[in-house]
């Protein structure tokens, strides 16, 4: 299963950003150039010379113009030089090279095309048969990549200079099985379409769920990848995905099946409601404190990775004397409990909603939660 997060971002590892400061004005100086190239490639290899009185097409790559003054231009031009280190004739023969390659496929018609590939949605065993069996199903296999990643790029992606170009793609590997001959050769086919055809698109391609024989797997297509490809690729064993996933992903964008808190159908948060990380020491407790006012409501969500540690809730009123409310007694909650515990309380006074989560494992856990307070007059919730 796949899924295309879009970054928040503008995101460029640290080092092409230095490459780009050092190079920008020889960049400045090439873009021109590339953009006379790109004139010229765009035009079908001619077999009788046009009308005069025809005016050329328009090019378009990614439903950007390669020439003119559209400021997303300078964009998409740069990366095909960043690919290519800022070798201009390079760039311009990649550049040439993949417009002819979208003429070839037929990318526009490709883009409103039903492949009819349903059963892509699935998750077993039965999938790969049906996605690889024969060189004919592995066509269509490209194909509605090819389309996921067109039809991504043009609604995600603005290419604009400040704006959000480039996207963390995640691989899950879970239950996947062990890559034959044959789904090899179609993986190293997409990857070769994504290197040459799509240039500095993907900021990290994080592989998550990895199961041993995929490191083995690797190393036979690490020949036919670019050193620059190659770093941005990130492997992660089962126990480590959620984690190595937030290095490049916001938690709250992060689905729960990933392991995070974010839901499609969720009525109460969304992705613009921050989670936010607290890591719970070995044999230690730690507790998040919300504030509440008279009436209002408190709402919260959150998930321990892994669990196996102790949680509960209570309101603790501000005034002198007040009760203490048990809002959940203190519970065990196993690895395979469910991943998420929610819960929400109506103050009747002014005090605090706390929450604990006691840590008796020898090893740290990561807390993931967030909160949100309605009050009764219907303002806005913080």
């Amino acid at each position: 299963m796949e899924a295309v997060v879009e970054e928040t971002k503008p995101a460029y590892p640290v080092p092409e950003e230095k490459t780009v400061v050092v190079a920008e004005e020889e960049a400045t100086k090439t873009v021109e150039a590339i953009e006379e190239t790109a004139a010229a490639a765009s035009e079908p290899e001619a077999e009788a010379a046009p009308s005069p009185a025809a005016e050329p097409k328009e090019e378009l790559i990614w439903g950007v113009p390669l020439v003119g003054d559209d400021e997303r231009t300078d964009t998409v031009l740069l990366k095909f030089l960043r690919a290519r280190e800022f070798k201009v004739k390079e760039a311009m023969a990649m550049l040439k090279s993949a417009v002819l390659w979208r003429k070839r496929l037929g990318i526009d018609e490709l883009l409103g095309a039903d492949l009819g590939l349903p059963d892509l949605e699935k998750m077993d065993k039965e999938l790969y048969e049906k996605a690889f069996g024969d060189e004919g199903k592995q066509e269509r296999l490209l194909r509605w990549r090819i389309q996921l990643l067109e039809r991504g790029s043009q609604e995600q992606l603005d290419f604009s200079p400040s704006g959000i170009c480039s996207m963390v793609q995640v691989t899950d590997l879970k239950n996947s099985p062990p890559m034959l001959g044959k789904h090899r050769g179609v993986t190293r086919q997409a990857l070769a379409l994504l290197q040459d055809n799509y240039p500095e698109f993907v900021a990290k391609k994080v592989f998550i769920n990895v199961p041993w024989w995929y490191f083995a797997a690797n190393k036979v297509m690490s020949p036919f990848l670019t050193q620059r490809t190659k770093s941005k690729i990130v492997f992660c064993s089962p126990g480590r995905s959620a984690e190595t996933l937030f290095r490049y992903v916001a938690p709250e964008q992060v689905p729960v099946q990933f392991g995070d808190l974010y839901k499609e159908d969720d009525t109460e948060f969304s992705a613009s409601n921050a989670v936010i990380k607290l890591i719970v020491k070995p044999s230690s407790k730690e507790t998040v404190e919300v504030p509440a006012t008279e009436g209002s409501t408190v709402v919260w969500e959150l998930r321990v990775l892994g669990w196996e540690v102790s949680y509960d809730a209570e309101f603790t009123p501000d005034a002198e004397g007040g009760y203490t409310v048990i809002v959940q007694k203190t519970r065990k909650v196993p690895a395979h409990e469910e991943p998420i515990m929610k819960g929400s309380f109506k103050a009747a006074g002014p005090g605090k909603v706390v929450l604990a989560v006691d840590n008796r494992a020898s090893k740290k856990k990561m807390l993931l939660y967030r909160f949100r307070v309605k009050s009764t007059a219907a303002e806005p919730a913080t």
